[in-house]
């Protein structure tokens, strides 16, 4: 992929994978990882707010228009949709970058499931661990952990990426 250390967490629509995500960054960061994280959404995402001036700027018609502030900046670009490895190729040096969703991309997953939920993709690969409530009974043989075991998915994930 890049140079970057990268782990994926997918999941069927409210499983919890922004909750696991958000968790993981906590206990990485506590470790003293350097962190980044992508999230995939399925719609047009907008992190400006109508009536702003950077909005403004951008429905006038700018390409592109840079935020900058004291402690943190964001570019934001009108394009098509980058690939995972555009973004991946624009992040800073990290220890591990962690990505929500992207579920078709060729990396290696947690799958998050609400109990009682059929596996998201049963025949993926590059899904290698499951995260539930309680242990799957759907035969697939992989390691399950509880969705609240953040130190365990963690060691397991660091363990996963020294491999690669």
């Amino acid at each position: 992929m890049t140079g970057h250390p990268v782990f994926g967490v997918t999941g069927w629509k409210n499983a919890g994978k922004t909750t696991l995500v958000e968790r993981l960054v906590a206990e990485f960061v506590r470790r003293g990882w350097r962190i980044a994280t992508i999230k995939h959404a399925h719609h047009d995402v907008d992190i400006d707010q109508r009536g702003t001036d950077s909005w403004r700027h951008r429905a006038a018609g700018a390409a592109e228009v840079a935020v900058v502030g004291g402690l943190r900046y964001a570019i934001m670009r009108e394009t098509a949709e980058p690939t995972l490895q555009e973004v991946l190729g624009r992040l800073q040096p990290c220890d591990l970058v962690i990505i929500e969703g992207y579920k078709r991309e060729p990396h290696l997953k947690i799958e998050v499931r609400a109990d009682h939920t059929k596996p998201m993709a049963p025949a993926d690969p590059n899904i290698v661990a499951i995260a539930a409530d309680s242990q799957p009974s759907d035969g697939t043989g992989l390691p399950w952990f509880r969705r609240d075991d953040i130190a365990a998915i963690a060691d397991f994930i660091a363990g996963r990426i020294s491999d690669q």
